[in-house]
C-alpha cells in the first residue's frame, strides 16, 4: 500500500472516530466529558465537540496531502480513488447527518449533498463506464471548501464570529448546499450528451 493509500484509510479511521465522539453514550461507562459556559457562546460548550473538531481538522488535511503525493509522484491507483471516494463521503456525509440530528445544523443540509453526491457519482460511474473520466470542476472544488470550513466552525460553535453575533458557520454550510446544487447541474449540462445519447433522445 503507498503513501497516499495509507493517508486515506487514517482518513477513514479518523472519520471512525469522530463519529463515535459524537454518538457514543459516554455516560453510560462513566466517562463524563465538561462542559464550559463562555460569555457571548448561547450554549455550553462541550469538551468532546471540540476534540471532534480536531480530529476532522487533521482528517481534512489528510484529504487534501493524499491526492497531491499521489498527484505529485504518480501513485494514483484504482484502489486509491475508490477508497478516497469511500473515505470522502463517510467523513463529510455522516457528520452532517448527525450535527443536524444533534441540532447544530438544518436537517435540509446533509439532505441536500447527500443527494448532489448520489447524482454527481452516478454521472461519473456512467461516464467510467463509457470509458470518459470526468474531471472535478471549479463549483465542486468551492463546495468541498465552503463545507469543510463550516463544518469545522460548527464543531467550535462557530468561534471567533459568534462572539460578534455572525453566524458564518450557517453561510458558509447554506453557501456549499447552493454551490452543491450548481455543480450538479453542471456535471449533468457537460455529460448530458454522454448519458442520453443522441441515438436515443431520437428513438
Amino acid at each position: 500500500m503507498n503513501l497516499p493509500n495509507k493517508l486515506t484509510v487514517l482518513r477513514l479511521i479518523l472519520s471512525v472516530v469522530v463519529i463515535i465522539l459524537l454518538v457514543f453514550p459516554f455516560y453510560a461507562i462513566g466517562i463524563q466529558f465538561p462542559q464550559y459556559n463562555i460569555s457571548g457562546i448561547s450554549s455550553p460548550v462541550e469538551l468532546q465537540y471540540l476534540i471532534a473538531g480536531v480530529i476532522f481538522i487533521i482528517a481534512s488535511v489528510t484529504d487534501f496531502l493524499d491526492g497531491y503525493i499521489a498527484r505529485k509522484y504518480d501513485l494514483i491507483t484504482d484502489t486509491g480513488k475508490m477508497l478516497d471516494a469511500i473515505a470522502d463521503k463517510v467523513l463529510v456525509n455522516s457528520v452532517l447527518i448527525i450535527l443536524a440530528a444533534h441540532g447544530f445544523i438544518n436537517e435540509i443540509i446533509p439532505v441536500i449533498i447527500v443527494l448532489r453526491d448520489i447524482v454527481v457519482n452516478a454521472i461519473k460511474m456512467e461516464a467510467a463506464s463509457k470509458g470518459k473520466v470526468v474531471a472535478a470542476i471549479g463549483s465542486g472544488k468551492i463546495k468541498t471548501a465552503s463545507l469543510m470550513v463550516g463544518t469545522v466552525l460548527t464543531f467550535f460553535y462557530n468561534m471567533p464570529f459568534e462572539f460578534i453575533g455572525i453566524s458564518v458557520n450557517k453561510f458558509l454550510l447554506y453557501f456549499a448546499c447552493i454551490m452543491s446544487i450548481i455543480s450538479a447541474c453542471q456535471y449533468f449540462a457537460m455529460n448530458k450528451k454522454l448519458i442520453f445519447p443522441k441515438k436515443e433522445i431520437e428513438d
